[in-house]
């Protein structure tokens, strides 16, 4: 059963929304010790990611949250908060990806934020994505994004330049767009994460 992190950070009904459509169960977790009640997690997440990580420390779920062995998923700012840094607030993340989260420049990206759909080109053989072809539409709206590595960018999408889609790292998933929004092909990612098992 998924938990989903109700930090007072998140879009809770879409997501609710799209896990009831899937038939997937899930609970909300408000206290630490509510985490060892589910198998996966997610963090969801919308607005300003210097305000969510607030939000998020003042829960007390941090330190419980960095030593998770379970599959975790963020979703939008939820992705943000796993790396290290984000320029929105000038504020340190959950630093478990070595990667910052930066700014749109316009004169590159065109119109800020970066809103509606847009094909993710998928780099690697992740569980996240199976049973999802290569250049799948996802719908998007940040102004931040994710910068893009080799690393641990699960999918990469392009506005301007390349940027992070979803990221990777032992339990720990990222998706930058909103699977609660993206038709079939997010309730798909959705069924995937509730499915991953982590060795």
């Amino acid at each position: 059963m998924i938990g989903i992190i109700n930090y007072g950070a998140g879009n809770i009904f879409s997501l609710t929304a799209a896990l009831d459509r899937v038939g997937v169960t899930y609970g909300m977790i408000n206290t630490a010790d509510e985490i060892d009640l589910y198998d996966r997690i997610i963090i969801p997440g919308v607005g300003h990611a210097g305000a969510a990580m607030h939000k998020l420390r003042e829960s007390g779920l941090v330190p419980y949250i960095k030593e998770l062995r379970k599959p975790v998923l963020g979703i939008c700012v939820g992705m943000q908060l796993l790396t290290e840094y984000s320029e929105e607030g000038d504020a340190d993340m959950l630093e478990l990806f070595p990667l910052k989260t930066l700014h749109f420049d316009a004169g590159v990206a065109g119109k800020v934020p970066h809103m509606g759909w847009n094909s993710v080109s998928v780099q690697a053989n992740n569980p996240l994505f199976a049973n999802i072809e290569d250049q799948t539409y996802f719908y998007f709206v940040h102004s931040y994004y994710i910068e893009y590595d080799t690393t641990f960018t699960a999918a990469k999408c392009d506005y301007g330049s390349p940027f992070s889609a979803a990221i990777s790292r032992d339990n720990f998933f990222g998706v930058q767009f909103h699977p609660e929004k993206s038709g079939k092909a997010g309730e798909q990612l959705l069924l995937n994460f509730s499915t991953i098992q982590i060795d």
